[in-house]
């Protein structure tokens, strides 16, 4: 959970001319909600892996509640008609578009080898590539990890009380070069309660868009 914090505090203004960014969404959503009741309520339950960094959770729920209430659910503690239990998960990875020859260990002419590792050399000398040692030209670019790929999931299951019945399990998933994850995991919980309380059956892609920085 404090890789989750350190994700959501991590996050950069995105720049361009571009004043819309849209998200992509794959969502998958199980429902056993008929009708829900008016002025329907819920309380966040946590789990115990939750409850131990509640800093974390704190944020998630603050991104989870908008959503909810959109769809016509009411934060009430003190009497709830449902409990929510919130989850999001980011991890990072190494881009998909990177260059599948980077760090090649075969000889000849190219950016393999390259000065990253112990032996920096020259625009010409032994180093130690991302997948082995080689000859070639040095390559003074950043090196895969300054390049990462952003892949994150949210959840919401609701359960009804006080059967504490599963009545609505969703999932969200998102992938992208943006690392800015308190913009973007708010907009997938969004799109993780589309069409609440009877979304469309099977997977499907929700597009949802936000607005961006302009320099």
């Amino acid at each position: 959970m404090k890789s989750l914090l350190a994700a959501l505090a991590f996050t950069v203004s995105l720049t361009g001319c571009a004043t819309r960014w849209v998200v992509d969404s794959d969502v998958r959503t199980f429902s056993e909600i008929g009708t829900v009741p008016a002025n329907a309520t819920y309380r966040f339950e946590r789990l115990p892996s939750q409850q131990y960094d509640e800093a974390a959770q704190l944020q998630l729920e603050a991104m989870a509640g908008p959503a909810l209430e959109s769809v016509g659910l009411r934060r009430d503690d003190a009497s709830p008609q449902y409990t929510a239990q919130i989850g999001a998960r980011v991890t990072t990875e190494l881009s998909p578009w990177i260059d599948p020859w980077f760090g090649s260990p075969w000889w000849g002419p190219g950016p393999w080898g390259g000065p990253w590792g112990p032996y920096r050399g020259g625009a010409w000398g032994y180093g130690r590539g991302w997948y082995g040692p080689g000859w070639g030209p040095g390559w003074w670019g950043p090196p895969p990890a300054y390049n990462p790929w952003y892949s994150r999931e949210v959840s919401i299951v609701l359960r009804e009380l006080p059967t504490n019945r599963v009545v609505y399990e969703t999932r969200a998933r998102n992938d992208g070069p943006y690392n800015d994850s308190g913009a973007v995991l708010p907009v997938m919980f969004q799109a993780a309660v589309q069409g609440f309380p009877n979304p469309p059956k099977g997977d499907r892609r929700v597009n949802i868009e936000i607005p961006t920085a302009r320099n």
